[in-house]
Parts: structure tokens; C-alpha cells; sequence
């Protein structure tokens, strides 16, 4: 997260090392911004199999588990539907820019804000309120080629709506398959092999299919979840054994080198989404992930990370506040001089500007505010 909202913020800045952004879509490249996603992705995936038995430990059925699925699905992609409309938000509008997404994020944390006693009156009503300001804002929406609720496009369904299609799919596979570590290296290859297929034109049949559910059209994604998926598993089950490191060794190396020798094939990129990406992304994740696993479980150095500690307790929370931020700053014509957001000055502005975003978060926590879904 921390990483996430550095990166985010480099539009801000000036005179910066291209490796740090994202690579334009027809570059065979990946920046360090390309790998932040990829990696958010992966650790969706580390969570599947804790949240599910979790789930599991409390008494829930299938049914109950899979209710809970669809809920905090619903939950990511109507996130994820405002928030990137919001990017083309405009035109002849009752509420300026800045306003709208103020009273869209107050709509957010009134819906799903971790409330102390969820069946109160007062949280019912607060999200009750929510509700329907959410609802009038969609009303109120509006762009240059549309006006309300019915202009309002899925376009690439934003980040939040991307994790919410890769949760989903993953957690049904997860739960299909009773979490079988054989049935999930299927499923990944499945997933690579969806990601391969258009660039062969293979399974043309199922274009549109392909075509109305944009998260299964190439499979990339989902491939990122099961690898977190699968490396839990593996986690779990083998404890940090000397087999657990082997497995983990060998899924990398598979991983890395098919992304590799196939590069020549569809090239790098995020924004194409080819394999070589997804599989990269995925192996360099697994080496980050063994890493920590060594720092914390072998080393037992575990103080190191309080400070950015909050990130991971209130993520969601953390997400949302710059968009509070960046909205504030539609009302005044202030910026900062080019000097303070010019090369080295301008990335040590934006890392300060990531780890104020999580003490902000770390004071919310402690006040008890905080998103949950």
C-alpha cells in the first residue's frame, strides 16, 4: 500500500526516472509502478485460503461463505464504478469536480465503515444515508457525452472493481475445489493458457463472452490471485520446512523463465495485460514473499514494519484518503514550486506524502474509523 500510494502520486511530479511509472502500452518494458498492482493482487490471493477458513472456524456453510464472496464483490466493484468515472467527470455539472468526490468518499465510508455495532439504529442509519447519497450522486452525474446513472461505464472498472472480479473468481475456485493444491496449479495454468489464447487466436468462441466480463478476456489477473492462492497453500501446509523454500524456488523459477522466453511473443506490458507480465509479476512476488517470510518467521524481525503497519490493517482506508486529498486541491490554485517536485526532491515529497497518508490512516484506526467490507 505504502508502495501503491508512492507511485500514485508521481503524477505530481516533474524530471523523474521513467523506470519508476508505468511503460506506455506499445513499450516491451514494466516500471516499478507496472509490479505495485501485480503484487496487490498476489497478496489478495495469500489471503483466500485464511479468509475462507476463518469463515469456516466461525460455523458458516457454503452458502454462508459464498453470500459473503458476492457481498464484498458487490462491495469493490461499486467502488470501483464510481471512482473511475469519477476520472471523466465533468462538462455542464450542478457539482464541481472537487465537491462530487468529497460526497462520493463521505457515501463510501457511510456504507462501510467498520461500525463498533453494526445493527444499531445509528449505523443502520448512517448507512442508510450513505446509500442514498451514493444515489443521488449518480443522478447527479454527469460528462461531456452523458448525464446520470446511465452514463457511467465500466471502462476498466478501476482498481478497487479489478480486485473485486479477481477476489471473486479466485475465492469460488478456492471454495470449488476445497482448496486442493493440484486442482489450484490447474486452475493457474488454465488462467495462462486464457491469456495466451488471443494471441493465437484460439477459443474465438468465446469472444463474447470474453468481451462482456473484462477480467476473464485474457485471464492475467486471476493468474496473479491463484499464484498467492497456491504460495498460502503451500505456506500453510508445509510451514518454513526446507521443502516449503524448494516449492516456492521451483514455482518462481517456472514462472519467471515462461515469462521470459516467451517475451519475444507478446512483449511486457500492464497495459496489455500479456503473459509475460502476469508471470513475472507473479514470480517476483513469490521471491518477495519468501523474503518477508524469512525476515519475520526465520529472523524475527518484526518491529521494522509498525510503522507502516497501519496499511495493512485499514487498506482500504489507506486507498481512499488521497482521493480526499487531491480533491481538496481542486478548491485552491496553490502548488507546490517545480523545485519541490522535481527529481530527487520530488520522490523524497511524494515518499513523505505515502507515509503521512498512513499516519493519517493510523490515527483514524485508533479512533475507530476505519473501512471494512
Amino acid at each position: 500500500m505504502l508502495l501503491m500510494i508512492f507511485v500514485n502520486d508521481l503524477w505530481t511530479l516533474v524530471d523523474i526516472p521513467g523506470w519508476l511509472g508505468h511503460a506506455s502500452a506499445h513499450v516491451d518494458d514494466m516500471g516499478l509502478a507496472d509490479f505495485i498492482f501485480p503484487a496487490f493482487l498476489f497478496i489478495v490471493g495469500l489471503s483466500i485460503p485464511y479468509a475462507i477458513d476463518g469463515r469456516r472456524k466461525k460455523g458458516e456453510n457454503n452458502v454462508g461463505i459464498v453470500t459473503h464472496i458476492l457481498w464484498r464483490t458487490l462491495a469493490l466493484l461499486t467502488m470501483g464504478l464510481f471512482l473511475v468515472n469519477a476520472e471523466v467527470y465533468g462538462g455542464d455539472t450542478i457539482l464541481p469536480k472537487p465537491v462530487w468526490m468529497l460526497l462520493l468518499i463521505s457515501a463510501l465510508f457511510l456504507i462501510w465503515l467498520d461500525y463498533r455495532y453494526p445493527t444499531s439504529k445509528r449505523a443502520i442509519a448512517l448507512k442508510l444515508t450513505g446509500i442514498t447519497l451514493l444515489f443521488t450522486l449518480a443522478l447527479l452525474y454527469r460528462t461531456e457525452t452523458g448525464n446520470g446513472l446511465g452514463a457511467m461505464q465500466t471502462y476498466w472498472w478501476g482498481i478497487l472493481g479489478l480486485i473485486g472480479w479477481c477476489y471473486l473468481i479466485s475465492s469460488l475456485c478456492f471454495l470449488l475445489t476445497k482448496g486442493k493444491l493440484a486442482a489450484q496449479i490447474i486452475i493457474l495454468a488454465l488462467f495462462i493458457f486464457l491469456n495466451a489464447a488471443p494471441y493465437f487466436n484460439w477459443l474465438s468462441f468465446l469472444d463474447v463472452v470474453k468481451n462482456r466480463v473484462w477480467v476473464i478476456q485474457d485471464g492475467a489477473l486471476p493468474t496473479l490471485t491463484t499464484v498467492g492462492a497456491i504460495t498460502a497453500i503451500l505456506y500453510r501446509t508445509m510451514g518454513i520446512k526446507n521443502r516449503f523454500w524448494f516449492s516456492l524456488l521451483i514455482m518462481a523459477i517456472i514462472l519467471l523463465s515462461f515469462g521470459i522466453a516467451t517475451r519475444s511473443v507478446w512483449g511486457i506490458s500492464k497495459i496489455r495485460a500479456t503473459p509475460s507480465w502476469a508471470t513475472i509479476c507473479a514470480a517476483l512476488s513469490i521471491i518477495c514473499f519468501a523474503f518477508f517470510v524469512f525476515l519475520t518467521d526465520v529472523k524475527k524481525k518484526i518491529n521494522w514494519y509498525k510503522l507502516v503497519k497501519p496499511a495493512g490493517t485499514s487498506t482500504l482506508t489507506c486507498y481512499l484518503l488521497p482521493y480526499i486529498h487531491y480533491s481538496l486541491l481542486g478548491f485552491v490554485t496553490f502548488r507546490l514550486p517545480v523545485f519541490w517536485r522535481s527529481a530527487e526532491i520530488g520522490l523524497l515529497k511524494s515518499l513523505l506524502y505515502a507515509l503521512l497518508i498512513v499516519t493519517v490512516t493510523c490515527l483514524l484506526e485508533k479512533k475507530n474509523i476505519r473501512l471494512r467490507i
